[in-house]
């Protein structure tokens, strides 16, 4: 039984291997990854766990999937860890989330790779429904990173894309209300600088990842994803592996990527 074991490691690790391989050498590598983190709560009712526990093993996956990325040569991540409408779950298992969501931001401000490899951190969503401390520690981790220019992560907290869009129009609706804006030079440009991403150079996803087997974008980053190259992985995101991480970007390259051309 060791030995099958053993053997099935070595294999993958060999397949793993390879994948890198291919993927190091491929045409090109996506310059800024999203993904959709699902399926916390199903992975933890399987295992006969509260749902939070799922959520806190989602979390630790993000710390890895962060070392992958950074080895890929990523520039920009993008995650969706909370939605607006998640906030209609049970009172018990959104304090849990904002616990890890607090407990994740902490350690943002003594993680040595986010200095290391200068990685401007910003939270995107409508802040003000998170409770105060965490709001306070978001203010703290934007400013101690707001320098950094090399890498960029967005976490996708008390977000919904439709909420990003209605909150962009609000902002250049006063803007033009106040006369600082006219209503004559509104085009894309201008409207993406009032998104949750302007502080990026690059907004649009080149690869949006979803886990846990379903086929949609619920709601996420619906203005920057219009070219976007799509996966879905039928793996709950807490079992989500290097070698899936991978497997995305080598279908990502393999796509020819027409823009509407």
């Amino acid at each position: 039984m060791l030995k099958t074991l053993l053997s099935v490691v070595g294999a993958y690790k060999i397949y793993e291997r390879w994948l890198w391989h291919q993927v190091n050498n491929g045409d090109s590598k996506p310059e800024h990854i999203a993904i959709i983190l699902d399926g916390n709560r199903r992975w933890a009712s399987e295992r006969s766990l509260s749902p939070w526990m799922g959520h806190e093993f989602g979390a630790d996956k993000v710390k890895e999937l962060l070392d992958w990325c950074l080895e890929l040569g990523v520039k920009s991540i993008t995650f969706y860890a909370f939605s607006t409408e998640n906030f209609q779950r049970p009172s018990p298992e959104v304090d849990e989330v904002m616990r890890i969501a607090e407990e994740s931001l902490r350690e943002v401000l003594v993680d040595e790779r986010i200095r290391k490899n200068r990685v401007r951190v910003k939270v995107i969503g409508r802040l003000s429904l998170l409770p105060l401390g965490v709001q306070q520690l978001v203010r703290e981790v934007e400013e101690a990173t707001k320098d950094y220019d090399q890498h960029f992560l967005n976490v996708a907290l008390a977000y919904g894309g439709r909420a990003e869009i209605v909150d962009a129009a609000r902002k250049i609706a006063k803007k033009v209300e106040h006369g600082e804006l006219s209503a004559d030079v509104i085009d894309e440009r201008v409207f993406e600088g009032h998104l949750y991403t302007a502080h990026m150079p690059r907004q649009d996803p080149d690869l949006i990842i979803r886990t846990s087997g379903e086929e949609r974008l619920s709601g996420f980053l619906l203005w920057q994803c219009a070219y976007s190259e799509l996966c879905f992985l039928d793996v709950y995101w807490p079992d989500f592996r290097r070698i899936d991480l991978l497997r995305a970007v080598r279908t990502y390259q393999k796509r020819k990527r027409r823009f509407g051309m």
